[in-house]
């Protein structure tokens, strides 16, 4: 018996859809993940067989095989577990399939069928969203993230017996509530107003702020560069709707959001002059934010 998942994988700060197959069939007993995974998704095997069995399902004892399309797209992370999971579940008859067709999944197992945490999660709801599915299924900890996104119905299952019995009919998971959007901020931790002096300094940092041009600031260690530099997003308007979505996308992809609500205020990063070009714009084999 085979059967069909949604999931998404990252790339760079944007999400894919990857479509997460199983087949059962007759053989020796074997796990076989193919389609291109990493280290992590491989090591999913042994997540998922041991979050299954702990949760009391049951898990094949002939030949499974887990296929994730398409295959010429690099397949990262822990974020398939749960996707994988339900895959074979779906396989087993454990669910129906209609109940998990047209859905996305995404999540980290623990062995004790515990859901995880992941980064990306923005990412894939706006990706859902985008190629028309209607709910998402992330781990609890991701949900408020997830439902960020307008028109996507978000669940946050704790563990994996949770989400079985919400599948199946027997409980009612509560959707995730649309987080209430943040104030902007007023009050700023480097205020523009509040320095003194550097009057050339500061009239050449509005400049550049209000043409959004570079600027380079130069001068002897504790001259107020850095201070200046600080404060320009306190001089900056405050961020549209589709800035302040690109700005937590970012963040959720490189791992570091912790908010309820879509970010408020311009970043601002101070590398290291000895910071290479990889580590300022980012990149690599495994395609992050700088």
């Amino acid at each position: 018996m085979s059967a069909k998942i949604l999931s998404a994988a990252m790339s760079g700060i944007d999400a894919e859809l990857v479509e997460v197959e199983s087949d059962i069939a007759n053989g020796m007993t074997s796990f076989v993940v193919v389609g291109l995974p990493d280290t992590a998704v491989q090591e999913a095997r042994e997540r998922v067989r041991a979050a299954l069995r702990s949760g009391g399902f049951a898990f094949p004892t002939t030949r499974l095989t887990i296929n994730l399309a398409p295959a010429d797209i690099r397949k990262q992370g822990p974020a398939f577990d749960l996707p994988i999971a339900v895959a074979i579940m779906t396989a087993t008859g454990e669910l129906k399939p209609e109940k998990t067709r047209g859905r996305l999944f995404l999540g980290e197992l623990s062995l004790d069928g515990g859901l995880r945490p992941v980064p990306g999660v923005l990412a894939a709801a706006l990706l859902a969203k985008r190629k028309g599915l209607t709910e998402a299924y992330v781990p609890a900890a991701n949900a408020a993230e997830a439902a960020l996104v307008d028109g996507l119905t978000v669940y946050g299952p704790k563990t994996l017996r949770e989400l079985s019995a919400h599948l199946k009919g027997e409980t009612e998971l509560p959707q995730e509530p649309k987080p209430a959007p943040a104030e902007a901020r007023t009050v700023h931790d480097f205020d523009f107003a509040d320095i003194a002096g550097l009057e050339f300094a500061k009239r050449g940092v509005e400049i550049a702020a209000a043409g959004g041009h570079n600027i380079l600031l130069s001068g002897s260690p504790g001259s107020g560069k850095t201070l200046l530099a600080r404060a320009v997003p306190s001089i900056l308007p405050t961020m549209t709707p589709e800035e302040a979505l690109e700005v937590t996308k970012i963040h959720s992809a490189a791992g570091v959001w912790r908010g309820t609500a879509l970010a408020q205020e311009r970043p601002w990063r101070a590398p290291h002059h000895t910071a290479s070009a990889a580590a300022v714009i980012g990149g690599g084999s495994d395609p992050s934010p700088g």
